[in-house]
């Protein structure tokens, strides 16, 4: 429960301490938004990006146990 206040702060100061708009480009997406917004965006896509490719490896090793099991 403590972990989860401090971080929920942690994450407030982080949004207030990265309010100043930056212009972000994105293949042909152009615009501007907060820093703290563009951050997140990148962090939730780093996040997204390694949960697939995890998955993806831990369901080969997966099938591969298998059929070694299987011999």
């Amino acid at each position: 429960m403590w972990a989860a206040a401090v971080a929920a702060i942690a994450f407030i100061v982080f949004l207030l301490s990265n309010t100043a708009t930056v212009r972000v480009s994105f293949l042909s997406l152009h615009g501007t938004l907060p820093l703290a917004v563009a951050l997140l965006i990148a962090m939730v896509a780093g996040i997204v990006i390694t949960l697939i490719v995890g998955t993806t490896r831990i369901t080969q090793l997966r099938r591969q146990a298998r059929r070694a099991r299987q011999r």
